[in-house]
Formats: C-alpha cells, structure tokens, sequence
C-alpha cells in the first residue's frame, strides 16, 4: 500500500497543555485511529537556530530533538497535520512518500492459498 511517512521533530522537554509534545502528539493520533507512531530520542542536533543539543552523563534531560513518526494513508496524514495546526502548535514536519506492508504471516490472518 501506498503511504506516507510523518514525522514530526519536538524538544524533548517541549509541553502541550501539561503533557510532553511527544506524549500528547502519540496520544492524539491513536485516538485518530492511527494504527502506530513512534517517539526516538536523539543524542544531538541542532535547529533552525544552530545551537547544537548534545546528550551528556552529567547534563539535565530535555535539550535533545526527539522524533515523532507515523507511517500513514494520505488522509490521516492531513488529519493529524490539521489537529495540530488546530491545537496551535509550530512544529517542523517532514512528509514523505513510502511503501506501506507486512512481512510473513500476521497472527490472525488466514493461511495462504496453496
């Protein structure tokens, strides 16, 4: 199936209403019905600014990028894009297009013909 991969790059200690970006951007697709999403925190980048954030033993949490990605139909890509353009968030976003598909047999499913 055809498809698209959104991903969404917040700051680990960024907060919407009380609740880690992240968290609440994972939340508000499930209730969408969006069938998975994945949270990866970095161990540097840098932004638009170019200040680079850089995981250490000894600094506080919260400086480095963490991802957010779905791999989605079209339609629930612009559903989700619209909750938070709605919820009145700036988040950088990349779109892109991908090959959507299982492996093997998933528990469940009928055994194949032959």
């Amino acid at each position: 199936m055809q498809g698209v991969y959104l991903k969404f790059y917040v700051q680990e200690s960024a907060r919407h209403h009380g609740k880690l970006t992240y968290e609440w951007l994972l939340e508000q697709a499930r209730a969408l019905g969006i069938q998975g999403g994945s949270a990866f925190r970095a161990i540097a980048g840098f932004g638009r600014h170019g200040h680079l954030h850089e995981e250490h033993f000894f600094e506080l949490a919260g400086e480095v990028p963490v991802q957010v990605g779905f791999a989605v139909k079209p339609q629930d890509a612009e559903r989700l894009l619209a909750l938070v353009a709605d919820a009145g968030l700036q988040l950088f976003y990349l779109r892109l297009p991908v090959e959507i598909g299982v492996t093997g047999k998933v528990l469940g499913d009928p055994a194949p013909p032959g």
